[in-house]
């Protein structure tokens, strides 16, 4: 049996045991576990170990220490098909990141960890289906936009609770770098805004201490991007809006020690530095997730306004265009964390109201009709993708966004109005969208502002600006759908959610509509 380690790496407590059935962590592995970006043969396994008390997330304290790993066929790990030994330490943040290699394709394992005499929490896992397999099937839960100080994760809940999801896509802003306010539903560490190393380590480990949070990652593995507020909102290659050199130093060490943080806390494998990445799951399905910060110029102020500028980069924008133009799959889902959709912004009488819109989807009322921090800022970019997929007859691209903590379903037009791909966006997990920062009851004057974006932008098919929760993403070789679940509070817990609607689109045809929900095969009110 083949098994190889990758990365161990780089902090604070709870956890769950089989998913959905909360036990006593032990109080080495108080952040629980995660798998993710499952392939046919291997899936990323990942916990932090606390080998000491004075170990504490971005201490740089405790003693190095081995960890051993299993993965069994069997809950009760009787059948155990790979197991090893790795080291973590401070240097880490006593992250350990092990990659379980000779699995069967398409299976679920579980897994656990030990440290002393001590078991983590088991997790469950699924990796992808073989190369070449025919997949009748796939299921995802698809999320975005956590802020901690705003809401409880009620949406990642939810997704724990299903049992048919072979991974959960996160699209972005997994953890929030702001430091809360007085009025905040839940206070942070470290409370003020993070910018170190430290700073950052402490904020995964606040996150990862969830219990919604451990839940999801123990059930299902995540594939995931980030956006901004990994590192700073509106992050570009070179530097942030909420960044300020003279008193928060050098942008380039800030973004290094973000990034650091996040290949240490995260289930996701990296080549270096380097986070995109595409997987595949047999014939059905290539899943691209783009990095859209990393690479990107500053965002101009108006669309067009620089014509040499990039969302991807050089690099990335030729690695991207090759998988889409030689994959062979049925489907090419796009894991994209900003908007492509071209966007128009309505004026709007109410200037509260207007400034509520436009820092949700435009973070700029200076300009009253686009959002330059979204594809609509980097216009060559675009045009290169689209360019190509109608020039090579490519209809079934489907991009998955997050972002902007809003829902959409939009046909992704050229500049002629034709549709050559589509685009699913799922809102927010808590983040506030427009009935929140207008401050006024949802669904009463977001109706009005909806038909007016719809009747801007005859692509956008579905709109909504007031609702939190997750997506439930199935892709068949008929049809790509997407069904949205909206939380009722997101200030609870325990909320119980409701069907918000369902958008897909058939095969050879680049447009969305309107469908019946998927068959829900998991409660909507919590168990």
């Amino acid at each position: 049996m083949s098994r190889r380690t990758v990365l161990l790496a780089a902090g604070a407590t709870v956890a769950v045991a089989l998913p959905g059935k909360a036990e006593a962590a032990a109080p080495a592995f108080v952040h629980g576990v995660a798998s993710g970006d499952p392939l046919p043969d291997s899936v990323l396994l990942w916990t932090r170990l606390t080998p000491s008390p004075d170990a504490t997330p971005g201490s740089g304290l405790g003693p190095s220490a081995e960890v051993g790993w299993e993965v069994a066929a069997d809950a009760g790990f009787r059948r155990v098909v790979a197991c090893g030994r790795v080291h973590t330490g401070p240097d880490r943040d006593h992250t350990v990141k092990v990659s379980a290699d000779g699995l069967r394709p398409r299976t679920d394992y579980f897994y656990r960890f030990t440290f002393r005499g001590q078991y983590s929490p088991v997790g469950r896992t699924r990796t992808a289906p073989r190369p070449g397999a025919d997949v009748d099937r796939l299921r995802f839960g698809m999320v975005s936009c956590a802020n901690w100080h705003v809401g409880y994760f009620g949406a990642y809940r939810y997704l724990a609770e299903r049992e048919d999801l072979d991974a959960v896509i996160h699209l972005g802003d997994y953890i929030y770098e702001m430091a809360g306010d007085a009025t905040a539903l839940r206070q942070s560490l470290p409370p003020h805004e993070i910018e170190t190393l430290a700073d950052y380590r402490q904020r995964h480990a606040l996150y990862k201490t969830d219990p919604h949070v451990q839940r999801m990652h123990a059930r299902h593995p995540m594939i995931a991007t980030w956006d901004d507020h990994e590192a700073a909102d509106d992050a570009w290659s070179g530097g942030s809006p909420s960044h300020d050199p003279a008193t928060e130093g050098d942008w380039a060490v800030r973004k290094a020690v973000a990034h650091r943080a996040y290949f240490e806390w995260m289930p996701v494998r990296n080549a270096g530095e380097r986070l995109y990445r595409r997987l595949r799951f047999g014939k059905l399905a290539d899943l691209t997730m783009l990095d859209l910060r990393s690479y990107r110029t500053q965002q101009p102020k108006a669309p067009g306004e620089n014509p040499d500028g990039t969302i991807l980069g050089a690099e990335q924008r030729e690695w991207f265009l090759d998988g889409l133009v030689h994959s062979r799959a049925t489907w090419r889902l796009v894991g994209n964390s900003v908007m492509i959709s071209p966007l128009k912004l309505p004026a709007l009488p109410d200037p509260r109201a207007a400034t509520a819109l436009h820092t949700l989807l435009g973070d700029q009322p200076r300009l009253p009709t686009a959002d330059t921090d979204i594809w609509d800022g980097y216009l060559a970019d675009r045009d290169r993708v689209l360019s190509t997929l109608d020039a090579r007859g490519i209809t079934d691209t489907v991009f998955l966004t997050g972002d902007i903590h809003t829902s959409w379903a939009n046909n992704v037009p050229l500049e002629s109005g034709r549709s050559v791909a589509t685009e699913f966006v799922c809102t927010s997990v808590t983040s506030d969208n427009f009935d929140e920062l207008f401050k006024v009851p949802p669904r009463t004057a977001s109706l009005a502002i909806e038909a007016e974006l719809r009747r801007l932008n005859p692509h956008v098919q579905y709109v909504e600006l007031d609702s939190h929760g997750p997506c439930v993403l199935e892709v068949t070789p008929a049809a790509t759908q997407v069904d949205w679940y909206y939380l009722l509070d997101k200030k609870n817990p325990d909320s119980a959610l409701r069907h918000g609607a369902s958008y897909k689109t058939l095969l050879g045809d680049a447009h969305v509509q309107a469908a019946a929900p998927l068959d829900i095969l998991a409660p909507v009110t919590p168990v």
